[in-house]
């Protein structure tokens, strides 16, 4: 009886195949900027007298490609994956809890885990790989990709600068390139942004908020409260321990009676025991995936494939992206405990209309948790208990 209501939890097929979906979203969204690779990028006009483009054209890259993926996506999913499963669902978790119960959080905490690190990568690549193509920027070391005919500049000029005081001194197309290899050449009009810092930091970043939210690692936050005058909430402790402990001297008979105090101290924590500094150790888990991210960033600038502010707006991207996609499917840092959002429920896995104002209901994975929640109404309306309640409260106590 016990197993058949517990498998009774189980989400229904309708929200499986929603949350299928989301993932082939994510793929699409990865395929989208893929698929923008073989499209010929925009050609900005450039001058063969420009200095910042004039850096010659490194063979062996320091982070290639290959390595990049390796970092910024296998790694942080081998992470997400190990720690949902060892440590989720943490040490509050009763003792006789459902075995399958338990599983359950660990499987749904990986597949938010990896839902908002695909996310996060898949939208960061994809607006990289547009603004690549719309902007067209010429790399640092595009001269040397584009290997000039400088008797072709007459024809190919689109400008002039220098007049007759120097007939280079003009912007040309790309027309003047002699370059017989065409995937070196256009590659060479994808400077801005970086592909590198916006993929590591998406990647990267996201593997730091992951594991600061499951390792408590955040800054100690005092949550705001309404104005009183009571010291309890100032003291080093709230009077009520004080009187307990005998930490200090009492110059007087103290009245225990509660109902003669004007504060209720019993439930005053003092502003100094809400929040408390984590182990410094903790900080190498948010430092090293950063401070990873900063090195392949950098990488790119002594490669002489961007500009400086081609990396400064790669690495927002995906900073930005890395938080959105944490926050979508995680809850605050310091205030979430470490959990993952829930999933939707089931009536509304697929969407929800005006009025709405939630995709979580009463109704929660399966039709058959409603028909459960009326069972259980019904059976205390007669002051009973039903087993399916007692299923839920386990649930509860696995969250």
């Amino acid at each position: 009886m016990r197993m058949r209501s517990v498998n009774s939890l189980l989400p229904s097929k309708r929200l499986i195949a929603a949350y299928i979906f989301d993932w082939i979203c994510i793929i699409a969204i990865a395929a989208i900027g893929g698929g923008w690779n073989y499209i010929t990028p925009f050609h900005r006009p450039f001058s063969v007298v420009d200095l910042s483009i004039s850096y010659p054209f490194e063979n062996h890259e320091t982070i290639p490609t290959w390595l990049l993926v390796f970092v910024g996506l296998v790694v942080p999913a081998v992470i997400v994956f190990m720690v949902s499963l060892v440590l989720v669902p943490g040490p509050t978790v009763t003792k006789g809890t459902s075995k399958a119960l338990i599983w359950r959080r660990k499987m749904w905490e990986w597949n938010a885990g990896w839902m908002g690190l695909g996310l996060s990568l898949a939208t960061a690549f994809m607006i990289t790989q547009g603004m690549k193509l719309l902007f067209g920027k010429p790399r640092p070391d595009f001269l040397s990709r584009c290997q000039p005919d400088l008797s072709l500049i007459p024809r190919a000029e689109v400008s002039t600068a220098g007049g007759e005081f120097n007939s280079l001194w003009v912007l040309a197309t790309s027309d003047i390139c002699t370059n017989q290899d065409d995937s070196i050449l256009q590659d060479g009009f994808k400077s801005f942004p970086s592909g590198h810092a916006s993929f590591s930091w998406a990647g990267l970043l996201y593997l730091t908020l992951f594991l600061a939210s499951k390792f408590a690692v955040a800054v100690p936050f005092l949550s705001p409260r309404p104005f009183s005058t009571n010291p309890a909430y100032t003291s080093a402790e709230s009077p009520s321990n004080l009187r307990t402990h005998g930490i200090l001297p009492m110059h007087k008979k103290e009245n225990t009676d509660s109902t003669l105090s004007p504060y209720n101290e019993e439930t005053i924590v003092p502003i100094r025991n809400q929040a408390a500094a984590p182990p410094i150790y903790t900080l190498a888990l948010v430092l090293v995936p950063v401070c990873a991210a900063i090195y392949i960033t950098s990488t790119r600038f002594t490669d002489y494939r961007h500009h400086g502010f081609d990396l400064i707006f790669g690495s927002l991207i995906g900073i930005l992206c890395s938080w959105f996609s944490f926050r979508w499917y995680h809850l605050p840092i310091r205030q979430g405990a470490g959990w993952a959002w829930g999933p939707r429920s089931y009536q509304r896995s697929w969407g929800i209309g005006v009025g709405v104002g939630s995709y979580v209901g009463t109704e929660g994975w399966s039709h058959r948790t409603e028909a459960r929640v009326t069972e259980s109404h019904t059976a205390n309306e007669h002051g009973g208990v039903t087993a399916s309640e007692r299923v839920l409260e386990e649930d509860d106590r696995a969250a």
